[in-house]
């Protein structure tokens, strides 16, 4: 997988929107290896006119469980909850211990990051998930 742009825009519980361009270059190790990421942080203009563009759009919320970011997706993809833990160090990425609660560990299935997931159909989807042995209603 390549080097993707992404746009992004958050609305946060205190009224605040923030707007960014990511850019994610991704690593060729596997595990929870942080690739490079650039963040361009927009004016509502100039967010409006890169979100006018044709593009894949994949739409979630996130919830904040540190360590952990949730992500709940809408759309296509409505039902699937991904969780992804960050770190500061090696060893705090070494040391984590998935909660209990979680199912399947897809940290190296490239199809589960967000450039894959936004050209992702629901039976696509649906397809990936028993090869995990979940079969969602």
């Amino acid at each position: 997988m390549g080097t993707r742009l992404r746009l992004r825009r958050a609305d946060f519980s205190d009224g605040r929107c923030e707007r960014k361009l990511t850019q994610k270059v991704p690593v060729s190790r596997p595990g929870g290896v942080q690739g490079l990421i650039t963040n361009t942080y927009l004016s509502p203009t100039e967010y409006d006119l890169l979100a006018s563009l044709p593009a894949a759009v994949l739409s979630k919320t996130r919830f904040s469980v540190p360590p952990l970011g949730v992500d709940v997706f809408d759309g296509p993809l409505q039902g699937l909850v991904l969780a992804e833990a960050e770190f500061t160090t090696d060893e705090e990425t070494q040391s984590f211990i998935p909660p209990s609660e979680c199912v399947a560990e897809v940290t190296d299935d490239a199809r589960f990051t967000g450039g894959r997931l936004v050209e992702t159909s629901r039976q696509e989807l649906l397809g990936w998930l028993a090869e995990y042995g979940l079969r969602p209603q």
